[in-house]
């Protein structure tokens, strides 16, 4: 691994700047304060308007690039890490790699004066990052778009391996760090970042990850000791609150993916008899709703027997009574 002393490189290259020239660089890419400052902040401070600094900015830059051909190893040691990842990498993580903590902005400002390294701005779709040629991000975003598609009709999170890509491991996963729309769980899963498998957002959503990594219906009271954190109150508000959770037996509750029908017991015997082709007989009902709820099976039978919902034929089986 390369190793260059950017502050000592940065400080070489500002040495032939006027002091105003010389201060409007080292503010504007923080190379002294960590925090970078804008045009109208330097400004104020000059007395002049916004241009005029853009303009300070621009023929100070043009000077400084007269002088970084003696600093060729650095861009070469740039462009060749850059090329490991497919000529893409998110902005933190590559300022990172190659200027650890204490170099970050250094590195940014060699970056930026040089071909063929040209920064992309964040967007809503994007974290900022860096390239060596726009084909490279035009490839990005025409892979996210499929990956995006893919995951979609998965339905979820699923590993790199799984995911169909013509880029290699290395270039796959740079670009899905760069993207918004797809992000990784703490297993090193893909999906969807308004998944909340990937994205948990309060209580319910951890508590729907409980559930689904369970397999089976819990208690509230389990849930609750399975989210660090949570109260118990506050659990079982938001299991009674969210469509996802079914009320299955006396504070337990099951996902509605899983095939649980929502209400009550009677409301279960009703979904039951209304999706059968033919009517049921007391078995087959008792059966199908005690895989639906756990409660006795003589509170199945009392609403069974409900006239006003349920009708009993000569042969002893089961319909909707309609109405």
């Amino acid at each position: 691994m390369e190793n260059f002393d950017y502050k000592n490189i940065c400080s070489e290259l500002l040495a032939t700047l006027s002091g105003k020239q010389k201060e409007t660089i080292v503010r504007r890419f923080g190379l002294k304060e960590a925090q970078k400052e804008t045009l109208e902040a330097i400004g104020r401070d000059f007395g002049v308007c916004r241009e005029r600094v853009r303009q300070i900015q621009s023929a100070s830059l043009d000077k400084i690039n007269l002088k970084i051909e003696k600093h060729n190893k650095v861009f070469q040691h740039f462009s060749k890490h850059l090329k490991s990842f497919g000529g893409l990498r998110k902005e933190s993580i590559l300022l990172e790699e190659l200027g650890g903590y204490d170099n970050k902005n250094e590195v940014s400002f060699l970056l930026s004066l040089k071909e063929p390294f040209k920064r992309i701005n964040e967007n809503n779709d994007f974290y900022s990052c860096w390239i060596t040629d726009k084909s490279y991000f035009d490839s990005a975003k025409k892979t996210i778009g499929s990956l995006f598609s893919q995951l979609q009709k998965i339905k979820k999170p699923s590993s790199v391996a799984s995911l169909k890509s013509p880029l290699k491991r290395k270039a796959l996963l740079s670009v899905l760090e760069v993207s918004k729309k797809i992000h990784s769980n703490e297993e090193g899963l893909y999906g969807l970042s308004s998944w909340p498998e990937i994205n948990p957002k309060g209580i319910k959503d951890r508590a729907y990850l409980v559930f689904k990594k369970a397999k089976k219906p819990l208690h509230f009271k389990e849930v609750t000791e399975l989210i660090e954190g949570s109260h118990v109150q506050t659990v079982h508000n938001e299991l009674i609150k969210d469509s996802r959770f079914i009320l299955v037996g006396r504070g337990t509750y099951a996902l509605s993916e899983w095939g649980y029908y929502p209400g009550q017991v009677k409301d279960v015997i009703f979904s039951i008899l209304k999706q059968a082709p033919k009517s049921l007989t007391k078995e087959e009902v008792l059966g199908k709703v005690l895989k639906q709820r756990i409660v006795k099976e003589n509170t199945v039978l009392l609403n069974l027997n409900n006239k006003n919902h349920f009708l009993k034929d000569a042969e002893g089986k089961y319909t909707v009574k309609e109405i």
